[in-house]
């Protein structure tokens, strides 16, 4: 088997036990989108990425568990997430607000707020996200 080139990393939440849930969830299937801050983009000074774009899901451990591929990138105000991507989500919110409220507990946290360089970072309707659709193209490990 020849090797593969080098994936980037598809990183989500912070290593630890949200992270693990987040990827167990794509594991199984449940979880097939995801959002992040423009904000987060614009401070790495990072490009969007493609659709089609293959990246490689890393686990709390550091490793390379999964090969994903983009099928849709969004950019939307926060205040027009709808329930079908929080379902797609797949991290047991059953309402819009539910699931706003846990991202903003995370976006507006410490770890988050080091992040993106701004102790009092906050969200509101307008502040963009990153909307990713993806699937499991092959299981690592």
């Amino acid at each position: 088997m020849e090797p593969r080139e080098p994936l980037s990393p598809f990183l989500l939440a912070f290593p630890g036990p949200l992270r693990d849930q987040l990827v167990a969830a794509v594991l199984s299937g449940e979880k097939v989108s995801t959002s992040g801050l423009l904000a987060e983009y614009e401070r790495e000074q990072e490009e969007l990425p493609p659709v089609g774009e293959r990246s490689a899901l890393i686990d709390s451990e550091g490793r390379e568990v999964a090969v994903l591929e983009l099928i849709e990138v969004r950019v939307l105000p926060l205040g027009e997430v709808d329930l079908q991507h929080v379902l797609d989500e797949g991290e047991g919110y059953r309402s819009v607000a539910e699931w706003r409220a846990g991202h903003e507990r995370f976006w507006h946290s410490e770890e988050m707020r080091e992040a993106l360089g701004d102790p009092g970072f906050t969200v509101d309707d307008a502040t963009l996200i990153v909307a990713e659709r993806f699937r499991v193209v092959e299981r690592l490990g």
